[in-house]
């Protein structure tokens, strides 16, 4: 079972489990909380035995629909343990999975309704797996173009707008699944549905929600409008029922409501006042603070303009250091807490909530502010017992207004963290009316977490307060790293102090069973033995004047073709000592002095963001170009030029090449290499001993902000076994001697056909099958990265090029030590190639980084 499918498992049964327990609590109260308006107004529930326990009633101020049926596990207007929450959305989810079959599930395309089930949907798109989710929204956003709209007649707010960031995403002809919490007359999806059959025509739609409560008149119009439009339509459900309404319930629930919002003038409106009354206050008002989230930088706060399924993923890796600094910031003394959403910001409130649940012993509930009015009535029988009063604070297209958070007051939290929006960020909300006001005059401490608001294709975020106004300056040695200041800065933060390391196979065990992504520890620095360090000098020795060779030749072919005064970048940390060897030939050739920065690239998250602004703000980024050591079968040069395209779309910034100078290219994947052989290059032979004592680069959510650089380590421990300097001054001494054929090599290259073949992909294909292995990413082809399965992984085998010589002798060494065995083949592209196999490598980690099923 994978990592999510096991997730939405536990959520599935802690939602079965939590049910129970609700219906068991109703049982034993004997009392409903829908008994006091089906007792006044004669409203009868009829149905599956699980609707009582789903279910409440309440009485709204709305001319088309009186009474308002209030979901027990939506987290909306009850507060319900985010577990439970999820738990439903995501089993909804999995039966849609299980109905289209998992062909059909990974085409859908899952659209949510506001607000109330903006984050139900979301929740159902989990289950489902990998669809993209949309949510409809009553918030235009300036400059992002409609993909349609619809209306939803009975609705407080009834104009729904689309606004995906992407305007294909709803044109594909997967199936479309539509997620409400409430089915009752088939109004607002037969809206829907016509709307985007007109423009984006489909087989087959389906239709989710918690409860289905058509009438039997209504119950018959979705089959009649399937065959109309010619698709096919499924609903799902958790459960079903009628709600019988007797003949002039209407006008009998607005006398109702009428009545018992004229209360004495006292009343407080939170248990039953007017709706313009002030708020009672038992006592001395609470403390008001902020905590920082460090939401992930460039992240959707929610599906207003579409969620994939990468996005998901990036959520899913920040929500434990999210939720950390959530309980860091609570009170010692909190046992309830509340976190609060904000109207169709439901789903990043309910995550951080579910979060904090599983991670902290605390009792958390979760609920949102909502913009419908609601009567309150403190009975056990009424489902809205209390409320609170507010005025709108994000600007709303409709104009100012009231807003509401229901049963909150006198509910016994001890904190409450109200999470919102940058875009409702605003003076509004800190007003002595505002929300924080509102909720620090019944509960002794309020939180506010901002999350930063996605707009697509903006330049940058229109209100980021926890953004620091700039970026540090570079890391330089001796303090970080023991290369000469000059010689490197390294845009990444300094984690020397924190303990990341763990023996190779409990690091895998544990990205196995947790699904940890492998930039989120380190293994153990390997120390050679005497043997090995004797092997690593014998291969300086004989490739010296190779590397010195390669290097000239790169960096020749960037100063014609790239720049004339390069910027360049290494990719940490295999890049930088090649970087420092190109930047030591540009002086040596040219007498240039160029600048050169080392920054962190990770397979599955892309390159450091931030470390891209820096350079932007320092640098022309048309002078930028990157640099690595080698190429094996092209993962890391598809993952920037990826991530290059994300970060213009983010920041607008263009001008970035995507383009690697290495200096070996065996993959065939790159235009600017020094050379295509497969040979070895020392600097590969170790880990930080070669690297200026630096470790690989760390990107983890409880370490790493949105405004932080990618962290590393610096081992100052180990300078007594430190061969950079020896390594760098070895391949530099041979410069002079490579002169002219490095003169010869840049003219033949520069007029060479020099266009990716991507042989070696194609080659790393052809092995995995051939071998029974079936996933490329466990195919570590070439001496560099065959020597990185041996030192850092749990290698399964090794292939070896008949007749190499020299250069294999410290990966057989490695093998020996290991128990791995060497198996020589004709005809490999490459020098050797390294394997991992699931059935030997319970952490092996795929395309994303994350551990493969096995």
């Amino acid at each position: 079972m994978t990592e999510s499918a096991h997730a939405e498992g536990n959520a599935g049964e802690r939602a079965d489990r939590a049910a129970a327990g609700v219906r068991a609590g109703r049982a034993a109260a004997g009392v409903w909380s829908g008994s006091w308006v089906a007792e006044r107004l004669g409203v009868e529930l009829a149905g599956d035995e699980a609707l009582p326990a789903l279910l409440g009633l309440a009485l709204r101020r709305n001319p088309k629909r009186a009474h308002l049926l209030v979901s027990n596990v939506l987290g909306k207007h009850v507060p319900q343990s985010p577990s439970v929450v999820y738990g439903h959305g995501v089993a909804l989810g999995r039966r849609v999975r299980d109905l289209l079959g998992a062909e059909e599930a990974a085409r859908a395309v899952v659209l949510g309704y506001a607000e109330t089930a903006t984050g139900l949907g979301h929740c159902v798109a989990d289950g489902l797996g990998p669809a993209a989710y949309l949510h409809s929204t009553r918030r235009p956003v300036a400059g992002v173009a409609r993909a349609g709209g619809f209306e939803e007649s009975h609705s407080h707010a009834t104009s729904h707008l689309l606004l995906p960031r992407d305007p294909e995403l709803l044109a594909g002809d997967g199936p479309l699944v539509l997620v409400d919490d409430e089915f009752s007359t088939g109004n607002t999806v037969l809206n829907t549905v016509r709307a985007l059959h007109e423009r984006y025509p489909r087989e087959r739609y389906v239709v989710v929600a918690l409860v289905d409560t058509r009438s039997p008149a209504d119950a018959g119009r979705l089959e009649e409008f399937a065959r109309e439009i010619g698709a096919r339509v499924d609903l799902v459900t958790a459960a079903s029922g009628t709600v019988r309404l007797p003949p002039g319930v209407l006008e009998k629930g607005q006398e109702l409501v009428a009545r018992h919002e004229a209360p004495p003038v006292e009343r407080p409106t939170e248990h039953g006042g007017g709706p313009s009354a002030p708020p009672a206050r038992p006592g001395p008002s609470g403390s008001v603070a902020r905590v920082g989230l460090r939401w992930p930088d460039g992240l959707p706060d929610g599906g207003r303009h579409g969620f994939t399924t990468a996005h998901r993923e990036r959520l899913e890796v920040a929500l434990p250091g999210m939720a950390a600094r959530i309980a860091e910031a609570l009170p010692a003394d909190a046992r309830r807490v509340l976190v609060l959403g904000f109207e169709e910001l439901m789903y990043a409130p309910l995550r951080l909530a579910h979060a904090l649940e599983e991670t902290t012993g605390t009792e958390v509930r979760y609920s949102t502010t909502t913009r419908s009015p609601v009567l309150a009535v403190d009975d056990p029988g009424y489902a809205i017992r209390t409320r609170l009063v507010f005025p709108a604070h994000d600007d709303p297209a409709d104009g100012p207004g009231e807003r509401y958070a229901y049963n909150v007051a006198g509910a016994g939290f001890d904190a409450v963290v109200a999470v919102v929006d940058s875009a409702a960020d605003t003076p509004a909300l800190h007003a002595p009316d505002g929300l924080p006001a509102r909720l620090a005059a019944h509960v002794p401490h309020v939180l506010l977490a901002v999350v930063p608001s996605y707009v697509p294709g903006a330049t940058r975020a229109p209100y980021a307060p926890e953004r620091p106004s700039m970026l540090p300056e570079p890391l330089r040695g001796p303090a970080f790293s023991s290369y000469a200041p000059d010689e490197v800065g390294w845009l990444l933060q300094d984690l020397s102090d924190v303990t990341l390391e763990a023996p190779t196979e409990e690091r895998e065990e544990a990205i196995q069973r947790g699904g940890a992504h492998y930039a989120e520890s380190l293994p153990v620095e390997y120390q050679p033995s005497e043997q090995y360090q004797q092997l690593f000098h014998a291969a300086l020795g004989t490739s010296a004047a190779r590397l010195a060779h390669a290097v000239g030749a790169v960096t020749e072919v960037v100063l014609t073709e790239r720049s004339p005064r390069p910027v360049l970048v290494s990719l940490a940390r295999a890049g930088t000592p090649v970087g420092i060897l190109m930047r030591r030939w540009a002086h040596f050739r040219h007498g240039l002095d160029l600048p050169h920065y080392a920054v962190s690239i990770v397979r599955g998250r892309g390159i450091d963001a931030n470390a891209l602004r820096w350079l932007a703000e320092h640098h022309d980024p048309a002078d930028v170009v990157f640099v690595d050591g080698w190429t094996g079968k092209g993962a890391i040069t598809r993952e920037l030029a990826a991530a290059l395209r994300d970060f213009e779309d983010t920041d607008g910034v263009t001008g970035f090449d995507p383009e690697i100078a290495v200096l070996a290219d065996p993959g065939s994947c790159v235009r600017t290499y020094g050379t295509r052989d497969d040979f070895l290059i020392p600097s590969a032979c170790l880990n930080s001993t070669v690297s200026g004592l630096i470790s690989r680069t760390v990107l983890r959510a409880d370490l790493v902000g949105p405004h932080d650089f990618h962290g590393a380590k610096f081992y100052r421990e180990l300078a007594g076994a430190d061969l950079s300097p020896a390594f760098l001054d070895a391949v530099s001494a041979r410069f002079p001697d490579a002169t002219d054929a490095v003169d010869a090599q840049a003219k033949e290259l520069l007029s060479a056909d020099r266009a990716p073949t991507w042989e070696g992909w194609a080659a790393v294909e052809r092995i995995s099958e051939e071998y029974g292995i079936h996933d490329v990413n466990l195919v570590k082809p070439g001496v560099g990265e065959t020597t990185r399965v041996m030192l850092r992984r749990v290698p399964w085998k090794v292939l070896a090029r008949a007749g190499a010589g020299a250069d294999l002798a410290h990966v057989r060494l490695l093998a020996e030590q290991r128990g791995v065995p060497v198996e020589e083949v004709d005809d490999l592209p490459y020098t050797c190639v390294g394997l991992i196999h699931p059935r030997y490598t319970r952490g092996a980690t795929g395309a994303d980084g994350r551990a493969v099923a096995l």
